[in-house]
C-alpha cells in the first residue's frame, strides 16, 4: 500500500488535527495510572482502597488506550477521570497538608502528583472537547 514517496511501503503521513489534545491525556493518563500503582503498593494513604486504586488504573489505562480523535464521547469520558481524580486527590491533598502532613511525606507527594496530572489531563481533556465543539460549529 502506498501513501507517499516512490512506490514503496510506507506509513500514512499524520494529519495534525486542530485543538486536539488526546495524545496528552493519553500520556497524562497512563502516568497517573502507574503513580497509582506504585503509591498503592507502597503505602501511601490514598483516598481508594487496594482495589479502588488498581481498578481506577485500569480505568485510566483502558481510556488513554481507546482515545482517538474520531470519537467525541471518548473525550468527555476523559474529561470525567479528570474532574474525578482532581477533585478526589487534590482534596486529599489539601486535606493531607492541612493535618500537618509534611511536603517531602510520600502520601503526601502521590496525592499531590496525581491532583496535578488530573488538572492537567482535565485542561487538555477540555480543550479537546472545545476543539471538537468548535470543528462541528465551523463544518
Amino acid at each position: 500500500m502506498t501513501f507517499e514517496g516512490d512506490g514503496g511501503e510506507s506509513v500514512p503521513r499524520h494529519r495534525k488535527v486542530l485543538h486536539y489534545h488526546g495524545d496528552e491525556v493519553r500520556m497524562l493518563f497512563f502516568i497517573s495510572a502507574i503513580v497509582l500503582v506504585v503509591a498503592q503498593s507502597t503505602g501511601a494513604e490514598l483516598p481508594l482502597s487496594t482495589s479502588g486504586a488498581v481498578i481506577a488504573a485500569v480505568l485510566l489505562v483502558i481510556a488513554a488506550g481507546v482515545t482517538s480523535p474520531g470519537q467525541s464521547s471518548i473525550h468527555w469520558f476523559n474529561g470525567l477521570l479528570a474532574i474525578i481524580g482532581t477533585a478526589l486527590f487534590g482534596t486529599t491533598a489539601v486535606e493531607h497538608y492541612r493535618a500537618g502532613m509534611s511536603v517531602f511525606d510520600a502520601s503526601f507527594a502521590y496525592t499531590e502528583a496525581l491532583a496535578i496530572l488530573s488538572l492537567i489531563a482535565l485542561y487538555f481533556t477540555t480543550r479537546t472537547i472545545r476543539g471538537i465543539t468548535q470543528r462541528a460549529k465551523l463544518s
